[in-house]
């Protein structure tokens, strides 16, 4: 039996990646952004950082349902999309440090494809 077997979605690679940088974000856009991107973009890209988790979760509570299943995890990837642009936003409009910024996107980048490869398995039902 496989840990993501025991431990149900919170032994899964993408649930433990996503809920890091949902609480990575949420700590960097109240600690490290300037105060007036807070309430913009911060706002954005907290809500979109934790609807990946969100999305994920619930659609793994609908494995048995093909259908559901797929379309969360496609909910999923376009709030990691979602998250991606706030990140290319913030780096853009000087909010957020060129290091800071390649950290992130490449967790995100790499989490986007997990979710993918995912979706991509769901669909050939090897979920």
């Amino acid at each position: 039996m496989s840990q993501e077997d025991v431990r149900g979605y919170e032994g899964t690679a993408i649930y433990q990646l996503g809920k890091r940088l949902a609480v990575e974000v949420h700590r960097m856009t109240l600690g490290e952004l300037p105060e007036f991107e807070m309430y913009e973009e911060g706002r954005q890209i907290r809500r979109s950082s934790k609807s990946i988790v969100s999305n994920f979760v619930e659609g793994y509570g609908m494995k048995s349902y093909k259908g559901d299943l797929i379309r969360y995890l496609a909910y999923a990837l376009a709030s990691c999309n979602e998250a991606k642009a706030h990140l290319d936003t913030l780096h853009e409009t000087k909010s957020l440090g060129q290091e800071r910024f390649i950290e992130l996107y490449n967790q995100y980048r790499k989490l986007r494809a997990m979710l993918y490869n995912y979706r991509e398995d769901a669909f050939q039902d090897r979920v």
